[in-house]
């Protein structure tokens, strides 16, 4: 802790020489990796998710405008299913 507050005191006095402290990334929940958890706009988006199948993982968001298509693409989700209410369908495929 007073490393902490030590840190905060440097940075007030000299901003330009201290630098900031690196962002929190989003961690893995069970069954979904990091970046898949970010591309579905982090943990606390995250009503529930749950294997559906080998291949599907059924997600539930709070807030559907914060998944990013794109993002979980990259991430390796070749495909997904938008439902009502919020859920969302993971195409996974068989993860070795």
């Amino acid at each position: 802790m007073f490393e902490k507050m030590q840190r905060a005191f440097w940075k007030a006095l000299t901003p330009d020489l201290v630098m900031d402290e690196p962002k929190v990334e989003a961690q893995p929940v069970f069954g979904l990796a990091a970046n898949v958890v970010a591309a579905l706009g982090g943990v606390d988006n995250l009503k529930s998710q749950q294997p559906v199948a080998l291949t599907r993982v059924r997600v539930e968001l709070r807030d559907m405008t914060r998944m990013d298509r794109q993002a979980l693409t990259v991430a390796g989700v070749p495909g997904v299913m938008m439902l009502e209410d919020g859920v969302v369908h993971l195409i996974t495929g068989l993860q070795p």
